[in-house]
This record gives C-alpha cells, structure tokens and sequence, in this order.
C-alpha cells in the first residue's frame, strides 16, 4: 500500500549529544510506503526497564561494508564471531561467555538499544544520531573505532542558479526560496537534515524521503539539493553535484553504543563492555606502531639511555628499554653491549632507525605491534563517570 501525506515533523529535543534544543517546523512531504516485517517492528516503550532475560546481547551490522570491517575489527581483537549458520541472525563470541550477537541493520540496532531489545551495538554514528534522535539512554562508548568513515552532507548542483553559490550562507540568502517555492531536498536523514536546515536559518525548505541513487535527484527535477553520506566524493562529481563550505552536517565513522539502562541495571553488561572496551583500545591503539630493538655499546644502561634519549624520534611509549647484552669472554660473562627496544609509530620508523644508526646501534629488529594495553584505559573512566559510577 501506497501513502502521500504532508506534515509537520517536531522531534524530542537533542540533550544527550550536547546540541541544542530542537523543535523543527519545517513543512516535510513524506512518500513511503507502510510494510511490516518482523525485522522492523521493535517496541518503543523507552521507559521501561531491561527485558527479563540472562543473556548479553550485542548488535552488528547484518550487511555491506560496515558489517565486513566489524567482523574483521573484532577477529583482530582475538573475538571472533562465532555464526553456526550463515542464515541465522544469532550468532556468539566464543571468548566471551552469556554473549549473544544478533545480526540486525544498522538502524535497527539503535532501535533496539533504545527499547531495551539489545544492550551494545556497532554501528555507524551518523545511525546512532539519526535514529536515536539524542535519546540519553544511549551512550557512545567509544567513538572512534577507525573505520566506516564518511560525512553527512549537503550537496547542490554545480549548474544553473546554483553555479555560483559556494557556501551554505550563499544559499540561505538566495531569495528563490519562498512558502510557495521552498527549498527541496532529498534525503534519507530525515531527523538530522530539517534539524541542521533550522538551525543554519533555511526556513523555506521541504524533504522529500529517498533511499539510493539520490545523486540523480537534482538531475530529475524531483529535488534542487540532497542530504546525504559522502565517502570519497567521487559519485557527487560524477554527477555534477559539490560540496559547499558549512554543508557537513556531521562528521561519522564506527562506535561502539551501549544502553545506559543496560549497562547500570542488567547483570554482566557492564563487564562485557569493560573486556570489549579494552580488547579494542588494544589493538587500535597498536596500529601503525612497530617494535624497534637494537644493540648498543656502552659503558652502562644509564650512558646508553642518555645518548638514545637525546635523539628525539627514540622515546618510545615512556622511554626506552635497556638490559645488558651479556658476552663469554675469557669464560666470563661480560655486558659489553646492551639492548634497546623501543616503541616507534609508522611514519617515522626510517628515521628512527636512522638515529639509531648515529649513536651506535646495530643489528636492528623492527615487528609490528598487536596490542598495547594501557593500566586502564581513558575511555573506561569516561564511560563510569557518565554513569555516575
């Protein structure tokens, strides 16, 4: 069954995510059409606490992109999911016990947190702002899990009355915009677009509701502009649409949300989060960083730190190791040279080896680094702290 209707959208003001209050009256023409499937009808009574039940459950993006990088971000971090049928939304994670992983999408997820239907989830937070709408009983535990990055966007034409506007204060001073003639763009956002439009003082604009290939739009003559994720940028090019200055709405890649209900009131929630948590700033935190070792001459530990320390790509995490390099001679043991190991990012790998080279050392041994694992990290002392803990 088909619907055209018009209306006026007036979603709960955006506390949660620091923003300001909102209450929109812009005029929003919604064509949709009204399926119901197990897979979207989830309960919205906010106010209620955690279903009775034992398990731990955690939501994953159930297709594209996102859900291939989640699964290999988790595998990394030694918690593999575990799906004994590939056509099963449930599935588990071995190394973490009363953990139940459900295959949802994306926006069902956030859904589900918010009714209480599931406690974690990875998603990405341009879903967690659209479509938990600055509910407080989401919390984003970590916000940067290093992929899935894009922005939320608004994009134009490059032609016609648009060709010479560049900023998105040029467009809400052009006076083509009027209640009879408003603005019109697609977009599937349909909480985050009216919101940004209301608050950069683009009074007279309609949305109209569209899932892929909303590029075309403006070439149609269905829309002048859209509101959507941008990757690359590439697509837009490709079909005569821009970016313009103040036009990113917002700023995404994957996070990690939880339920604050969950995490305060259902036993084990808090626990799984605090190993997840951890096992993620591990490994994320050990990207691009390499193990440098090497041997140096020296007449003790403290002279030979003192020379690695006066190179300034040698510091390492808090400073170098140095132990003894211990040598048979004469049938005695004798600490003629002495080993550094030292922690060095990436990008300045070669001229650290180089430094190393100019003060003495030799035999140098470079490893990638897994894991490196904090006393504890940042982000488990925000995550109590927001929870009054």
């Amino acid at each position: 069954m088909s619907l055209m209707r018009t209306a006026f959208l007036q979603p709960p003001p955006i506390s949660h995510f620091s923003t300001p209050p909102f209450t929109p009256t812009v005029k929003f023409t919604v064509s949709c059409r009204l399926v119901a499937s197990p897979e979207t009808l989830v309960s919205v009574d906010i106010d209620k606490k955690p279903s009775e039940r034992n398990e731990v459950r955690l939501g994953l993006p159930s297709k594209g992109r996102m859900a291939t990088d989640t699964l290999d971000l988790l595998k990394d971090c030694q918690l593999s999911v575990r799906q004994t049928n590939p056509r099963q939304y449930v599935a588990e994670i071995p190394q973490i016990s009363n953990l139940e992983v459900w295959f949802q999408r994306q926006k069902d997820v956030v859904r589900k947190l918010v009714s209480g239907d599931l406690d974690l989830g990875i998603v990405g937070l341009d879903t967690v702002m659209e479509y938990g709408q600055g509910d407080e009983d989401l919390i984003i535990v970590h916000d940067a899990l290093d992929y899935g990055d894009c922005h939320l966007s608004l994009a134009i034409p490059k032609y016609g009355i648009f060709e010479n506007i560049n900023s998105l204060n040029e467009l809400a001073k052009m006076t083509q915009w009027t209640p009879e003639r408003p603005l019109r763009v697609a977009t599937g956002f349909t909480f985050l677009g009216p919101k940004f439009m209301k608050e950069n003082g683009l009074n007279y604009v309609t949305f109209s509701v569209a899932d892929g290939a909303l590029e075309a739009a403006p070439a149609m003559g269905i829309a002048d502009a859209i509101v959507d994720l941008v990757s690359s940028g590439t697509t837009l090019k490709e079909n005569n649409l821009k970016e313009i200055e103040g036009g990113v709405i917002l700023e995404s890649q994957a996070v990690l949300v939880a339920s604050r209900k969950s995490l305060i009131q259902r036993k084990g929630v808090l626990d799984i989060t605090h190993e997840m948590l951890e096992r993620l700033e591990a490994h994320l935190k050990a990207g691009g960083q390499f193990t440098v070792t090497a041997n140096m001459r020296g007449t003790s530990a403290e002279e030979v730190a003192e020379r690695v320390l006066s190179q300034p790509s040698l510091s390492g995490l808090q400073g170098p190791t140095v132990s003894p390099v211990f040598c048979n001679r004469n049938g005695s043991a004798t600490a003629d040279y002495y080993a550094i190991v030292i922690c060095v990012p990436k990008q300045a790998l070669y001229k650290s080896v180089q430094q190393l080279r100019m003060i003495g050392g030799s035999g140098v041994l470079i490893s990638p680094l897994t894991y490196i694992f904090d006393e504890e990290t940042p982000r488990w002392r925000q995550l109590l702290s927001n929870l009054g803990l």
